[in-house]
């Protein structure tokens, strides 16, 4: 039984890392891993999640929300930074298991991780496939039919019922046809779409300023109305457990550690100046978005719960319909970029785990001329591409949170096991206060994984089931340890 707890040697690690002919390519600067960091922050979050959670929930207290969520995670960043400084390898917080808390653990985590990047690819996928839709409508007039763009379990008003979700499986055919090219041109395609989405976030705020109706902000934080959640500084810790969905991506930075010129460097700069940027830019966007709109347009039933910038423009920033389509594009354009950071860290946790033994050789091969595993990013395709065709969007955004928040308290206590049993390894990056840090950052992301409810839990539980049946079946016999 001891042998499922078998640990990789931190010094194996670092020696894998510097194989020259079959390692990852190191392409990337901090700015590039401080792009990739906002590139898959902001997206669905930022132009969604908040006005869910202020019509829902925290009504403009929704920046106390952002607030509490951005602790949490700035929490977990500390600890991932002293993770992907010390163990700069490609893998994340599956590769950081392996060293501290051994093989079975590592392949839960890793197991887990797929729930956080492949299916959060595909949720991001079905909410692109939304908003091309809405865009197409605007522009042109044109709807591509319900059967063609929803589930096979999502029916329409009108009867209508879904088939398959095509768009959704194009942006990931697209997406995942530039990350087999290369990195560094996935880097450059990332950069010029981050920068377009920065630019009009920070118009959005500018201009918005200037619309924000003080009657909107009278009331900070909206008195309960009865439930918890339903308002109130109950509402402020739903919405942070909603808006938390915001943040999912500053960890896909350190899976890049293989391919990052200074990683000890450039790793901590990565993971929290983008973490801090989102931070400040999620704050002030929902302060302005719910200063321009009343916070109850946003509820269910209200005009503005779907497409909610875009409706709060129309209907409130009379002369900025222009801006209103820009938002629209540019919301398309942060979803491409999430769906591109989450694709990259899958195939670089797939890898590792190919490295190890403990998946099939064909996740580990790179492409003779690109450097980059091509064939994994294809079967990456096929398997994401299944769950965002043919499931409803809120089934597998569910599960991501879940995997996400359990991958960061397994790091949060891998770095107090690793203080403890290898303080010797150098730390270029130390994680400050340990163990309050790390434990602060258990405490709030096992509250909130408290409130995600039975339904997610017994998803998990049928997730892990699965892989547990695919490590004792397959990967501990085929484990390069185990030899």
């Amino acid at each position: 039984m001891a042998n499922l707890f078998r640990k990789k040697n931190v010094a194996d690690l670092l020696a894998e890392s510097a194989e020259s002919e079959h390692s990852l390519k190191r392409s990337l600067g901090s700015m590039a891993l401080i792009a990739l960091g906002i590139g898959a922050i902001i997206g669905a979050g930022l132009f969604v999640r908040t006005a869910a959670a202020a019509g829902m929930h925290a009504g403009p207290g929704v920046i106390y929300s952002f607030i509490i969520a951005g602790i949490g995670c700035a929490f977990a960043g500390l600890c991932y930074a002293e993770f992907a400084s010390m163990i700069p390898i490609a893998g994340s917080a599956y590769t950081y298991s392996y060293a501290t808390m051994g093989e079975l653990v590592a392949w839960i985590i890793g197991w887990d991780l797929v729930l956080e990047y492949a299916l959060g690819a595909a949720t991001v996928a079905i909410a692109w496939s939304e908003y091309l839709n809405k865009l197409l409508q605007n522009l042109f007039g044109f709807e591509i039919p319900y059967a063609l763009c929803h589930s096979p379990f999502q029916t329409a008003v009108d009867g209508s019922h879904g088939i398959m979700n095509l768009p959704a499986l194009f942006i990931l055919l697209l997406i995942s046809l530039v990350l087999m090219r290369g990195t560094k041109e996935s880097a450059v395609v990332n950069n010029i779409i981050v920068a377009v989405k920065l630019a009009i976030v920070l118009i959005f705020i500018a201009i918005g300023w200037n619309y924000i109706n003080p009657v909107n902000h009278a009331v900070m934080v909206p008195e309960n109305t009865g439930g918890f959640g339903d308002f109130g500084w109950s509402g402020v810790l739903s919405g942070a457990g909603i808006v938390f969905f915001a943040f999912i991506g500053f960890d896909a930075v350190s899976t890049a550690a293989q391919e990052a010129k200074d990683p000890q460097k450039g790793m901590p700069i990565g993971i929290l100046v983008s973490l801090a940027v989102c931070t400040i830019l999620y704050i002030v966007f929902a302060y302005v978005l719910t200063g321009v709109a009343n916070y109850k347009d946003f509820g269910k039933g209200g005009a503005g719960h779907e497409a909610s910038v875009a409706y709060a423009i129309t209907t409130y920033m009379k002369g900025y319909s222009w801006l209103s389509t820009a938002i629209t594009i540019a919301i398309l354009a942060g979803f491409s970029s999430v769906i591109l950071v989450l694709l990259m860290g899958q195939s670089r946790v797939f890898y590792s785990m190919s490295k190890d033994g403990l998946l099939p050789p064909v996740f580990s091969q790179l492409h003779p001329r690109y450097k980059t595993p091509a064939k994994s990013n294809f079967l990456l395709f096929l398997f994401v591409g299944v769950f965002a065709t043919f499931l409803p969007g809120d089934v597998v955004g569910d599960m991501t949170s879940i995997g996400t928040l359990f991958a960061f308290v397994l790091v949060c206590i891998g770095v107090i096991v690793m203080r403890k049993t290898s303080p010797e390894i150098p730390r270029p990056f130390k994680t400050p206060l340990v163990p309050l840090v790390p434990i602060l950052g258990i405490v709030v992301c096992l509250a909130m994984i408290a409130g995600l409810g039975w339904e997610n839990w017994t998803r998990l539980f049928v997730w892990l089931a699965i892989g547990f049946a695919i490590y004792f079946g397959y990967s501990v016999k085929k484990s390069k340890l185990n030899k």
